[in-house]
């Protein structure tokens, strides 16, 4: 049974950070590639970051690639979204989500997590 699940979301003050973590379970974790999307209430699901198989590679939205970093670590079957400057609209409830191919497209992904929230709010 795949599982992803997240962590680390709370409530932050605007201009912190956070990182937020995806540990993986029950798939060849070095096999697919790793992304976070965000959704917003009344919004779509959205497009954080990417990160390739091996972690070499990554693509970013460009309303955070000044702000987020995703990484991976392979041995720890894990994801992270280091995010920093943080906005009020950047709120949202934050997955991540596993697939075969490194894509922006949320269809592009076979497994995602339940979410984490995230506020940004004084």
């Amino acid at each position: 049974q795949v599982q992803l699940v997240e962590s680390g979301g709370r409530l932050v003050q605007p201009g912190g950070s956070m990182r937020l973590s995806c540990t993986a379970s029950g798939i060849t974790f070095g096999n697919y590639a790793m992304a976070w999307f965000r959704q917003a209430p009344g919004k779509e699901r959205e497009f954080m970051a990417a990160v390739s198989e091996g972690g070499a590679a990554t693509h970013y939205a460009d309303s955070v690639k000044d702000r987020f970093i995703i990484s991976r670590d392979n041995a720890k079957n894990m994801v992270y979204l280091e995010m920093s400057g943080l906005k009020p609209e950047d709120t949202a409830v934050y997955f991540c989500a596993a697939g075969a191919f490194r894509s922006s497209m949320a269809n592009r992904y076979n497994y995602w997590g339940q979410g984490t929230q995230v506020t940004v709010s004084s």
